[in-house]
C-alpha cells in the first residue's frame, strides 16, 4: 500500500494511492496515518478495505507529511562512505545520530524556506524508515519486522548553523520546513530489500545526487537494532538514514548552496518523488 495524508497543514486527512493512480479518502476507516494504524494489525485492517469503495479525492490537494504525529525524527549522519569523504570527515565506527525538530517536518512539495541569516542551505536526499511496532533491544535479524514502511526524506541542512554555531548538528537541521517527508509511506511488503533502492536529487534540473542504499555503511536493520539498544522506538517514529554524495557542501572547487527560487526535485525507486521551491524568509 501507498499511504498518504492530504489537505491543509495541520488538518490533513488519511488517504491511499490506488493502483489506478487516484487518491482515495481513508478517513472513514482510520483517523490518521499514525500510531496504532502503523502496526501490522492496523495495516492489515487497511489492506482489507477495497480501494474502489473509497471516495475519490478530486482536484490536486496538497500532500502533507506521510506520517502524522511523528514521535521522534531521528537522522543518521555520514552513512555513505563517499559522502563522508566529500565532507572531509572520517567514516564512523557506529551510526551517528542527531535529531531533527518535529517543527521542521513538512509536506513533500511544500516550499523550503531558508531562515534569516542563512548563507549555506543544502540538500540531502535520504531513505526514510517509519517504525510500525515498538522496538526495544531488537536484533538485526528481527529489526525489519518492526518497520511499517519507507518514504523519501529531504534532510535540508543549513551548514553554517550546523557546523559553526556552538552546539550540535541539530541547529542546522531543524529550521522550519527543513524536513520534507513523503509523498507517501510505502508499506514494507512492497519494499523487499531496502538496501537496493536507487535515488537521485536535481537542483534546477541539474543532477546533483545519484546513489543507492546498497552503499550505506550501516544498513536499515543495523540502524534499527543499534538505536533500539539505546532507547525505545515507537510506532510513528521516523529514521532518516543518511545521504549519498553530491551535496552542495562537497562540490569542488567551491561549494554551491541553495538560493531563493531554486527548485529541488528528488526521488527513490518505488517511493515516489518530491518537488520543493526554495524561498527566503522575510
Amino acid at each position: 500500500m501507498k499511504l498518504l495524508r492530504f489537505g491543509e497543514a495541520g488538518a490533513e486527512k488519511p488517504g491511499l494511492l490506488a493502483l489506478d493512480g487516484t487518491l482515495r479518502d481513508l478517513s472513514g476507516h482510520v483517523a490518521d496515518i499514525s500510531g496504532a494504524a502503523l502496526s501490522d494489525a492496523g495495516l492489515e485492517q487497511l489492506r482489507a478495505v477495497d480501494p474502489d469503495s473509497l471516495p475519490v479525492v478530486e482536484g490536486n490537494p496538497r500532500l502533507g507529511p506521510c506520517v502524522g504525529s511523528i514521535g521522534k525524527y531521528m537522522c543518521i549522519g555520514l552513512n555513505y562512505s563517499d559522502h563522508a569523504t566529500e565532507s572531509g570527515l572520517p567514516i564512523p565506527e557506529h551510526p551517528i545520530l542527531f535529531m531533527k525538530a518535529n517543527s521542521a517536518i513538512s509536506g513533500p512539495n511544500d516550499a523550503v524556506v531558508m531562515p534569516r541569516g542563512s548563507t549555506k542551505t543544502d540538500w540531502e536526499i535520504e531513505l526514510g524508515v517509519v517504525i510500525g511496532t515498538r522496538a526495544k533491544y531488537v536484533s538485526e535479524a528481527d529489526a525489519l519486522n518492526h518497520v511499517a514502511g519507507y518514504c523519501i526524506a529531504n534532510d535540508v541542512s543549513e551548514r553554517d548553523f550546523q557546523l559553526h554555531l556552538t552546539g550540535q548538528w541539530t541547529k542546522g537541521k531543524s529550521c522550519d520546513t527543513f524536513g520534507p517527508t513523503g509523498p507517501w509511506l510505502v508499506t514494507r511488503d512492497e519494499v523487499p530489500d531496502p538496501q537496493a533502492l536507487s535515488m537521485y536529487l536535481d537542483v534546477n534540473g541539474q543532477r546533483m545526487q545519484t546513489g543507492n542504499t546498497g552503499t550505506m555503511i550501516f544498513s536499515v536493520a543495523q540502524i534499527i537494532s543499534h538505536l533500539s539498544q539505546l532507547f525505545t522506538l515507537h510506532p510513528g517514529d521516523v529514521i532518516s538514514t543518511g545521504t549519498p554524495p553530491g551535496v552542495g557542501m562537497g562540490i569542488k572547487p567551491e561549494p554551491i548552496y541553495l538560493k531563493a527560487d531554486d527548485v529541488m526535485e528528488l526521488g527513490i525507486d518505488g517511493l515516489g518523488r518530491q518537488r520543493q521551491v526554495v524561498r527566503a524568509d522575510i
